[in-house]
């Protein structure tokens, strides 16, 4: 499991006095880098080669800007071409939110899935939730 520890920026908030539902997205984003870099290590975008198809989310619990958060990401599978990312945010130790995002081994310029290769799948198993 991957774990990404995240500040809560005041500007996180809304009106309501909570963490905005879409910063959520944002914080899964940034608790993918090290996943990016498996597959773009220089993470330049002129080498980009992953492509988000799916993302949902599902909001347990309001999240405070007063705490820090803790991103927990594994995989749910791994297919051909795209992989499934669960994400969890837990403040205080309670449960928060929880996510799934697909993404896509992407030819940008063919524009068109690719296999994920053998040596990438393999970091990628590493990190499947059992």
């Amino acid at each position: 499991m991957l774990k990404t520890p995240i500040t809560p920026r005041f500007n996180d908030t809304d009106a309501l006095g909570h963490v905005n539902h879409s910063v959520v997205a944002t914080w899964f984003e940034t608790a993918r880098r090290p996943l990016f870099s498996l597959f773009c290590p220089s993470l330049s975008v002129k080498d980009w080669n992953l492509i988000v198809v799916r993302i949902e989310i599902d909001y347990k619990k309001e999240i405070l800007y007063q705490d820090d958060v803790k991103i927990e990401t594994t995989l749910e599978k791994i297919g051909n071409s795209s992989f499934t990312v669960i994400h969890r945010v837990r403040q205080k130790d309670e449960l928060c939110a929880e996510g799934k995002c697909v993404l896509v081994h992407f030819d940008y310029r063919a524009k068109k899935p690719q296999k994920i290769p053998e040596e990438i799948r393999a970091e990628l198993e590493k990190h499947l939730e059992r």
